[in-house]
């Protein structure tokens, strides 16, 4: 009851983020003059972008498969790929269940253990971690210098004087938070027997352990070709997925591969802010960056926003509620409700 309790204010709280967040985006913009751009866009590059958005979620689902591998399971791809469809509907609910609820439905369906598989999607997301510092380093090298100095003035200065403000060195912080962990770890592995009688730390003793089997899963890849080209091409589908809804507007049309690249950049940091879908932050941060960066009307980066955020959130509910009727018929909406009050600890 509590459990539920705690995790109904939870979505609330998440949910009440990101409608303050999209007040922020939209606070003093005309939906009369924006309603005006949006009927004079260009949908068939949308179209466009929604197909490769489409081909992304297979590309996804193929490059799971290769992770799990390794483990000495191979699901299908049918099953994958639904699951990964299931997954990115269960975030529309609530920031990061999606992760749990793609690993709860495809152990269901293929019966490969529940810790291995979040192993596997720790893995994945690092991977997609490190590529998104990488374009950023790319671009504060290679980009412009307004990109590079939106990206300094609105997201690393601020963090910095952040930590610098509550703790008055974020380089002591980070310091004492490495100490910290090192010491729990050390405490952890001491006394490991003593600690695994307790039935709460053998249940989290043999988590951990199949986390660190699913990542270490990299080094013994069998095809890690086909796992790095998968991994380049979901990435430039990610690119063209900004980069061509830019043509469904005349105010940013003219923007080209490099604008794309900095709006794949702040877009993900927008869709990293746990609210549900990235809802408002994602509106946020991309309208007011390309606003600084290259001078488009606030107005037209929010329809530009809207355009982009919206296609994909309606596409995910379609395509996400049909593949959790094909893996579980009526009964897979228990799929996220279990998911959502156990966070997948039953499997």
């Amino acid at each position: 009851m509590k459990s539920g309790f705690a995790k109904t204010v939870r979505y609330t709280v998440f949910l009440l983020l990101g409608v303050l967040l999209l007040w922020v985006a939209f606070r003093g913009i005309s939906f009369r003059d924006l309603g005006s751009i949006l009927s004079k866009a260009n949908y068939i590059w949308l179209l466009l972008a929604v197909l490769i958005s489409i081909a992304g979620f297979a590309i996804r689902a193929r490059r799971w498969m290769l992770l799990m591998e390794p483990l000495g399971k191979m699901p299908s791809f049918r099953n994958t790929y639904h699951s990964v469809l299931t997954g990115y509907l269960a975030n529309m609910l609530f920031p990061r269940l999606g992760e749990v609820t793609r690993c709860a439905a495809l152990s269901k369906k293929e019966n490969i253990p529940f810790d291995k598989l979040i192993g596997t999607v720790i893995l994945e997301r690092t991977i997609d971690f490190v590529t998104v510092l990488v374009i950023m380093a790319f671009l504060l090298v290679y980009g412009s210098a307004s990109s590079g100095a939106f990206l300094t003035d609105n997201i690393f200065r601020p963090m910095n004087a952040k930590f610098s403000e509550w703790f008055g060195s974020s380089g002591i912080i980070y310091a004492l938070i490495a100490g910290i962990l090192a010491v729990c770890i050390y405490l952890l592995f001491r006394y490991k027997n003593k600690l695994s009688e307790h039935l709460f730390f053998k249940k989290a003793f043999g988590f951990i352990s199949g986390i660190a089997d699913g990542i270490k899963t990299i080094a013994s890849l069998k095809r890690k070709w086909e796992f790095l080209i998968l991994t380049a091409l979901l990435w430039i589908a990610y690119l063209l997925m900004a980069w061509l809804p830019l043509y469904c507007l005349e105010s940013t049309s003219q923007l080209g591969a490099g604008a794309a690249i900095f709006i794949l950049v702040i877009g993900s940091l927008g869709m990293a802010v746990p609210v549900q879908s990235g809802i408002g932050a994602f509106h946020w941060i991309v309208s007011r960056g390309i606003n600084i960066v290259y001078s488009i009307p606030v107005d037209q980066g929010l329809a530009y926003a809207t355009l982009t955020h919206e296609s994909e959130l309606i596409l995910v509910a379609v395509l996400g509620s049909l593949s959790m009727f094909i893996l579980f018929g009526r009964k897979g909406s228990r799929i996220l409700t279990e998911t959502s009050s156990s966070d997948g600890s039953k499997e």
